[in-house]
């Protein structure tokens, strides 16, 4: 009797003592293959930007970046945080950029406090991590003559090299874009409408950052679909079907096309990133 009631006891004993039992339902899998599939999963492509780019508020507009997503794996995250009328300095400083110019032509901004955008951004535990991506669009909104808007070349490379910079110094991959172009004819075609294309480069090259031409694809996006020539009537027609009741914005057919533009960019350019997409 005692024998069998010490083998019983061992039988019992011995998954706990060898750690061969399975993991039951409500324990974590801590194992080195879980660890590993939670990391890639942890990927983020964080996205600073204006309207052309930002999530929707209502049907129209429809930036691009809220169609971005979907063309990617699951191991992939979009954080859009693009705001519609903001140009670099206003993204990165609202509230603090005064309406008035001090002697160089810059709109003044005091105190220099970043918005609470960036600052999320820069966080260390909510914020961009090593392996992430940060990709830049500006230089619609940054042409205006007037302040707070207005931003000079100077200070549009020293904005976005400092950006460049805080994404680095995290392990984060920058990426540059040129600005989106609206839709504009010379004839039958499509011609470029944008600036800030030189300092975009300008800054890529100095700050060893992947630069995508989208101002140049768009406007080839737009000729290959024959947008031009149209009659200006945005409310119907292949132009009314890409654009809002203007020739900026995009409606979501749009803005899906574009986002598949900057897709195939990346893949074109074999930037990493690439290797994520669906």
């Amino acid at each position: 009797m005692r024998k069998r009631f010490l083998t019983l006891v061992a039988l019992t004993l011995l998954p706990l003592i060898a750690g061969a039992g399975p993991a039951s339902a409500d324990q974590p899998d801590c194992s080195p293959a879980a660890e590993a599939s939670a990391s890639a999963a942890s990927v983020k492509v964080w996205l600073a930007g204006d309207s052309t780019m930002s999530n929707p508020q209502s049907s129209c507009p429809v930036g691009w970046g809220s169609q971005f997503d979907p063309l990617f794996k699951e191991d992939v995250t979009v954080v859009n945080n693009a705001v519609a009328g903001r140009s670099i300095q206003t993204w990165l400083y609202e509230s603090n950029v005064k309406s008035t110019k001090d002697s160089a032509g810059e709109c003044v901004v005091s105190p220099r406090t970043f918005h609470q955008r960036w600052l999320n951004m820069l966080d260390p535990t909510n914020g961009m991590k090593a392996g992430d991506y940060l990709m830049i669009q500006f230089g619609i909104n940054d042409g205006s003559r007037d302040c707070p808007r207005h931003v000079g070349s100077a200070r549009y490379k020293e904005l976005l090299a400092m950006m460049a910079k805080a994404a680095k110094d995290r392990g984060v991959t920058p990426i540059f874009l040129t600005p989106v172009s609206a839709i504009r004819c010379s004839g039958s075609s499509a011609v470029g409408t944008r600036g800030f294309l030189t300092e975009t480069f300008d800054t890529g090259r100095a700050s060893q950052v992947t630069v995508i031409d989208l101002h140049k694809l768009s406007y080839t996006l737009y000729n290959t679909l024959k947008l031009c020539p149209n009659n200006g009537d945005y409310t119907s027609g292949p132009v009314g079907a890409f654009f809002c009741n203007d020739h900026t914005h995009f409606e979501a057919a749009g803005a899906r096309q574009i986002a598949g533009v900057v897709a195939t960019a990346l893949r074109d350019q074999r930037i990493p990133l690439s290797g994520h997409l669906k």
